[in-house]
């Protein structure tokens, strides 16, 4: 009979431990608060540069180009680094696609 409970445990150690480990890749992954702060500014700059541009202001929808520092703030820490960085890269590519209109 105890051989039977160490059976059934097993499983459960195992999940228990697949999920500690992918819960500590995604940490090690996701970008830090001083880099978030950064971020958010500078997708604040975009969003302003886009607003006062004519050619882009009327096609800033979404969270993407939100005014509010909050906004990008959490997204940034709740994504990994690289994600951040395409985003930024998006509203960095679509500005300039705006300009040369």
């Amino acid at each position: 009979m105890a051989k039977k409970r160490m059976t059934n445990k097993r499983p459960f150690a195992t999940v228990l431990m697949t999920c500690l480990a992918m819960a500590q890749l995604a940490a090690a992954h996701a970008a830090d608060p001083g880099f978030c702060r950064q971020y958010a500014r500078s997708a604040l700059d975009q969003v302003r540069a886009g607003l006062s541009d004519p050619a882009c202001g009327g096609a800033l929808k979404g969270s993407r180009w939100s005014s509010d520092f909050a906004v990008h703030y959490e997204r940034c820490l709740g994504v990994p680094l690289r994600a951040a960085g395409d985003e930024r890269d998006f509203r960095t590519h679509h500005l300039k696609s705006c300009a040369i209109r």
